[in-house]
């Protein structure tokens, strides 16, 4: 069940590296041929970068919302879980005290 968990964190987190990898190569081929403007003196790579990071995000926010909320629900799953194992140790450290 561990390797489900995490399969989901690494599957949302791979989606979403790829996403942004393909917006920076998109966004740097256009600055390339010169249909955007490039970044003033050396700052081209950061104006990539940054336009890249721009574009990514809403992408990533509605292309991955699937993916996103299998993730959530995994983590919700596993915080439920240490909170019930947290609570019987706590009642269990009663029983012993009492």
């Amino acid at each position: 069940m561990t390797a489900s968990k995490t399969s989901a964190t690494i599957r949302y987190t791979a989606m979403r590296l790829g996403i942004f990898a393909g917006c920076f190569v998109v966004v740097a081929g256009l600055v390339q041929f010169g249909v955007l403007p490039k970044g003033l003196g050396d700052s081209n790579f950061v104006w990539v970068l940054l336009l890249a990071i721009v574009i990514s995000a809403p992408l990533s926010f509605i292309l991955l919302r699937k993916q996103r909320d299998e993730m959530s629900a995994q983590i919700v799953s596993k915080v439920d879980s240490a909170k019930s194992r947290l609570e019987a140790n706590r009642a269990q450290e009663d029983g012993v005290t009492q």
